[in-house]
């Protein structure tokens, strides 16, 4: 998940220079052939790809038992002869008598992984060896420009398992319910179900306890934000009570919440003073990631409520916090599952939060000791809040509604010492190894790395942007102006290289903890521009260095492979990584970002400008488009595949791009009826997947299923609205990405594209020694285009996209200046004096 992991692997859920032109007839044959090659082979690609495979689920260990469940004091009842719930789904289908006759849901909001010590929190440490533990990403649906979450939307997003909110722009307690009898009240309630009902997510406020209570289960719940998480969709709940002790056995019930707010009262009720300005936690729904904190759409901060409490409250919160665990883990009947999950902040910062299981799992094995994970992150060790509905829905064995978008947690890697099958250790509550302390500690590292990207972001943007239009005014007065001579051109090249690959270091960087380094802000520069000189070194260590392409071919397919590589295997490196997507943001868990597919798309298509140019220039004509066409379509079915990078709006813009390549590489012309066919084409292939994706169950479609599901249930045009408002606010709030794009354009068209001080246009003479340079920049800028249209990212995509090819190409430029002679007239030479003897 964060930076520099080598102890995990992701969750899956399914395996899943030549101076002539070539000949337009030869190569349009060949086009053709290679085309319906192409075809064939994704037609065979989606039948046969494993994506509709189960995920694997971990076996029960050999002679775990129950070991997995906290111990009940002796003597405390069981409910194992409780019938199943009526009206039982195909949840728990699978379940068998493994399945927990009860679920109990402790909240603590604001509780870090910090925050735990074998010696001030016990019971906490001792539920974390018990069991799963993982980074809760708790995002909700705050107001905009507020990054952290409240308590009461936390709350909320798990009673709907949908990101809810209230109209509130600060934060406040959880209302004290109105008491009637035995059961309670949520106040205000038909004012927050009637504010959630005009949000695009459109969350069904007591979602969870109403389908418990329907299906004949009776719920419990111990403090004002459990009744909150509690309440069936007309706020009530059958029994409340203000803590667990009053509650009495809880063998009766099937559904417990329990709240364990020390933190939230210690913030919001004896916190003094406002907002420090310290948070910064942003990022716009949808997958923005970057693209919005680029933008800066929020600070992350709210003057309306307190900072976080001093570091002495906290702890003693926190202890109050594990008492009140410790309460629960007395009373809980043995044959329970516990659910624990910190779901909000409680600061004006945003973090990743505890979550923990413990006791038997959706398919009744008991949760192995190690790390959670989830279908809906496939990363190991980061679930959300909406997954932890889900998981106790599962665990109920009642059928998950359409409207609950989260998925059940299940085992990922074991606990470090805990051995393959994550099974009992020998000392209760702790692992060989002290497995609970790494565990411990390798999330409360997870949290700080988020924290720290989220801080860096924005001023690594904005001096990336700076330097780079830097770059470009000292590249266009050597060019133009001739300023340093040929030493100078020397230097823009060598330069020019390095720009082009700190896009894919920023990738890259995530195998290096520079996140933990003493001064995070440099430790990320360093470690960018340390890669991106690597990177740059080896496209001019090798032969390839003289040609036109040569080095734009290698930085340009270091790019395509590193990012493929990635997401095929789980996305790591997207995850923390200042031009990828942050966990505590929630936009995007696995598959490609925005920037990301941006950064792929354009890599892909030079790096097959560089070959093409390679293989042309050898005469093989007909292998060229063959191996363009081959990788350049599994680039775009890896971008659109739900196992992989399960990006919707990225495989018409890039098999766009790629079909315009294709056919300017062949010597035809792009015609607006090609244009619209392929285009029709790139909207139909990823229709195919996304139906394929529906096809699938429930529990295993990405947003592509869930999206075709939208469509049929008439739900689509919210997203869509959703989508395009947070493109259109990144557009024209991200002032610096927008100005990068429009120099750079300038930059392309107005200094290379025109005479210089060096004679003809520099791209005209990469263009004459690189016919394919041509082809490649035209499809590449293509793609970033269309791109920007469809997707909630955009100006980001172009931004990203000729942060890539722009130095690229002028590092051709720049070869092709040293390569071909001088165009430029000659000063004429004064006329020769005569030797004649002057007339008499």
């Amino acid at each position: 998940m964060g930076p520099a992991r080598g102890r995990r692997t992701p969750h899956r859920n399914a395996p899943e220079h030549a101076r002539r032109t070539p000949a337009p007839g030869a190569l349009g044959a060949a086009a053709v052939r290679a085309a319906r090659l192409a075809l064939l082979l994704v037609t065979a690609a989606l039948l046969a790809l494993p994506g509709t495979a189960t995920a694997a689920t971990p076996a029960a260990p050999p002679g775990a038992g129950t070991a997995g469940a906290p111990a009940a004091p002796p003597g405390t009842a069981t409910a194992a002869g409780l019938p199943p719930l009526p009206g039982a789904g195909t949840a728990g289908a699978s379940a068998g008598d493994g399945r927990p006759a009860r679920v109990v849901v402790v909240g603590v909001p604001g509780l870090l992984w910090s925050d735990l010590d074998p010696v001030r929190t016990p019971n906490l440490w001792r539920l974390t060896g018990s069991g799963g533990a993982a980074s809760l990403s708790t995002r909700a649906n705050p107001p905009k420009g507020r990054g952290f979450i409240c308590p009461v939307e936390g709350w909320l997003t798990a009673s709907a398992g949908q990101r809810a909110g209230t109209s509130a722009p600060g934060c406040s307690p959880p209302p004290v319910p109105q008491v009637s009898g035995e059961g309670a009240g949520v106040p205000g309630w038909a004012q927050l179900v009637a504010f959630n009902a005009d949000t695009s997510y459109k969350p069904v406020l007591g979602q969870l306890g109403q389908l418990v209570t329907d299906a004949g289960g009776r719920v419990a719940a111990a403090g004002p934000g459990a009744a909150l998480g509690a309440a069936d969709k007309s706020g009530k709940v059958a029994k409340y009570a203000e803590t667990v002790e009053r509650l009495g056995e809880l063998t009766p019930y099937r559904l417990v919440v329990v709240e364990a707010g020390d933190l939230t009262r210690a913030w919001l009720e004896d916190g003094s003073g406002s907002g420090s300005g310290s948070g910064t936690a942003t990022g716009t729904d949808g997958g923005t990631g970057a693209a919005g904190d680029a933008a800066g759409t929020g600070d992350g901060t709210d003057r309306d409520v307190p900072a976080a409490p001093p570091d002495e409250v906290r702890r003693e919160a926190v202890a109050g916090i594990d008492r009140q665990v410790g309460a629960v883990l007395d009373r809980l009947p043995p044959d329970s599952t516990l659910l624990l999950g910190g779901l909000s902040d409680a600061s004006d910062v945003a973090h990743l939060h505890v979550a923990i299981a413990s006791g038997p799992s959706p398919d009744g094995s008991p949760y192995p000791r190690g790390y959670l994970t989830a279908a809906s992150t496939r990363q190991n060790g980061l679930v959300t809040t909406t997954d932890l509905t889900a998981t106790a829905i599962a665990l109920l064995g009642l059928e998950t509604p359409k409207t609950v978008v989260g998925r059940p947690w299940t085992g990922g890697d074991p606990a470090p010492g805990a051995g393959a099958s994550g099974g009992a250790a020998d000392t209760p509550g702790d692992a060989p190894g002290d497995a609970t302390a790494a565990v411990v500690a390798d999330l409360a590292r997870e949290n700080l790395a988020s924290r720290v990207v989220n801080r860096v972001r924005g001023p690594f943007f904005g001096g990336f942007v700076a330097v780079q239009i830097l770059f470009y005014l000292l590249a266009a007065a050597a060019i133009r102006r001739g300023w340093g001579g040929a030493r100078a051109l020397t230097a823009v090249r060598a330069v020019a290289a390095v720009s082009g690959s700190i896009a894919v270091a920023t990738f890259l960087a995530q195998l290096v903890p520079w996140w933990a380094f003493p001064v995070p802000m440099a430790g990320v520069v360093l470690t960018i521009l340390g890669i991106a000189c690597a990177v740059a070194a080896l496209a001019f260590a090798g032969p390839w260095r003289s040609h036109v392409l040569g080095p734009l071919a290698v930085v340009a397919g270091i790019t395509s492979l590193t990012l493929l590589a990635d997401v095929m295997t789980g996305s790591t490196l997207q995850v923390n990584a200042v031009t990828g997507y942050e966990p505590v943001a929630g936009g995007r868990f696995y598959g490609f970002g925005n920037i990301a597919f941006a950064v792929y798309s354009a890599g892909t298509i030079l790096a097959l400008a560089g070959i093409a140019q390679w293989l042309t220039s050898r005469g093989r004509r007909g292998l060229t488009l063959a191996v363009c066409a081959l990788y350049g379509g599994l680039a775009v079915f890896a971008d659109g595949w739900p196992g992989w990078g399960a990006d919707f709006g990225g495989v018409p813009a890039f098999l766009t791009g790629l079909a315009v390549f294709l056919i300017l590489l062949s010597g035809r012309r792009v015609s607006a009826v090609r244009l619209g066919l392929v285009g029709l084409a790139g909207i139909g292939l990823i229709t195919a997947i996304a139906v394929a994706d529906r096809l699938r169950p429930a529990g295993q479609r990405t947003h592509l299923g869930a999206f075709v599901q939208q469509v049929l249930d008439g739900e689509a045009g919210t997203v869509i609205a959703r989508k395009f408002t947070a493109m259109v606010g990144v557009t024209v709030g991200n002032w610096s990405l927008t100005l990068l794009t429009l120099v750079a354009l300038a930059f392309l068209f107005l200094v290379l594209d025109r005479p210089s001080r060096w004679g003809a246009p520099a791209l005209g003479r990469a263009y004459a020694l690189a016919p394919a340079l041509r082809a490649g920049l035209i499809g590449a800028l293509t793609c970033a285009l269309i791109g920007f249209l469809m997707n909630d990212s955009g100006i980001a995509i172009p931004a990203m996209a000729l942060t890539v090819a722009v130095p690229l190409t002028l590092a051709a430029c720049v070869r092709a200046l040293r390569l071909a002679p001088p165009t430029t007239a000659e000063r004429p030479s004064e006329q020769a004096g005569t030797t004649a003897p002057p007339a008499a």
